[in-house]
């Protein structure tokens, strides 16, 4: 366990992050302090989702079964609150809304609960009424509009809520398709899916009904993509679990390079499992394997 007073402040960016011999030349990583612990200097352990809106970052920190959130102020960040409630034992995404308002999906409950910014549980995401089938959440997302995006892998579907909870339309999954395992919204409010096992991402564009290839298959780029996210200038990015790296796409799905690589070391990767974006650009991934959240800045 590295200094706490260290750790829990993340400095202003520093060295920019090496990579393989494939670079993605207009997209670079500059890195950040990772972030290691809570605001009492406990660890985070095994970390499997990161949510990241305005000045704000929330960590599910799976291995403990809670949901830690991080503050900015200037070029740092710093804890500023520990939540642990039993309706939500095993989080492993997390997000938040304008409003302040957290979401949590339970990777054991198969449930997304809904959490007053005060930390208190408010109650589930009630996805019945005039929905058909079983729902089975494997990941979700909240855009900039408060729109709920759920990947639904058991009925075979995507679902789109408004920010009052109304189910607004059903997209389901194409024909052919191996695993879905994430979902992201891009600033344009166009779907984005990683299909984990065809190594292959899909879309749907703002308003469609449609899911369809949007990239080629990436077998030779990734080896196992779990997790996509997209910032506001276009890119792309793919988690890839096994190759410990980041995937880099255009906004077309045209590979444009890699990012990081396996280590112990800060600034490396060990198995991770999510990533976010914000809106200034800092980059946040749940390094599961290294039992925290590495920082970083995009610079283009």
């Amino acid at each position: 366990m590295r200094n706490a007073g260290i750790a829990v402040l993340f400095a202003a960016m520093i060295v920019a992050v090496g990579v393989g011999v494939q670079a993605a030349e207009t997209v670079k990583f500059r890195m950040m302090a990772p972030i290691y612990v809570d605001g009492k200097g406990a660890g985070i352990k095994q970390p499997e989702g990161v949510g990241c809106r305005g000045d704000s970052l929330l960590v599910a920190d799976t291995g403990n079964g809670r949901i830690l959130r991080y503050a900015m102020t200037g070029g740092s960040w710093a804890p500023a609150a520990d939540i642990t409630l039993p309706q939500l034992p095993y989080p492993i995404r997390v997000e938040s809304n304008s409003k302040g308002e957290i979401f949590a999906l339970d990777g054991k409950l198969h449930r997304i609960g809904r959490i007053a910014p005060s930390g208190e549980f408010v109650g589930y995401i009630d996805l019945a009424g005039d929905l058909q089938g079983t729902v089975v959440p494997r990941s979700f997302r909240v855009d900039r509009n408060d729109n709920l995006f759920i990947l639904d892998v058991f009925s075979a579907r995507v679902l789109v809520l408004d920010a009052s909870g109304k189910l607004q339309r059903q997209i389901p999954f194409p024909k052919e398709y191996g695993f879905f395992s994430d979902i992201a919204v891009d600033a344009g409010g166009n779907i984005l899916l990683i299909d984990s096992i065809q190594r292959r991402v899909f879309t749907a564009a703002k308003d469609s009904s449609s899911v369809v290839p949007l990239s080629e298959s990436l077998k030779e780029e990734v080896h196992f993509p779990t997790a996509i996210a997209a910032d506001g200038r276009g890119n792309i990015f793919l988690v890839d679990q096994n190759g410990s790296g980041i995937v880099v796409l255009g906004k077309d799905g045209a590979f444009r390079g890699r990012r990081l690589s396996m280590g112990w070391k800060d600034g490396f990767l060990r198995y991770p499992s999510h990533m976010c974006i914000n809106d200034s650009g800092n980059v946040f991934i749940a390094d599961r394997g290294n039992n925290r959240v590495e920082a970083f800045l995009i610079a283009e």
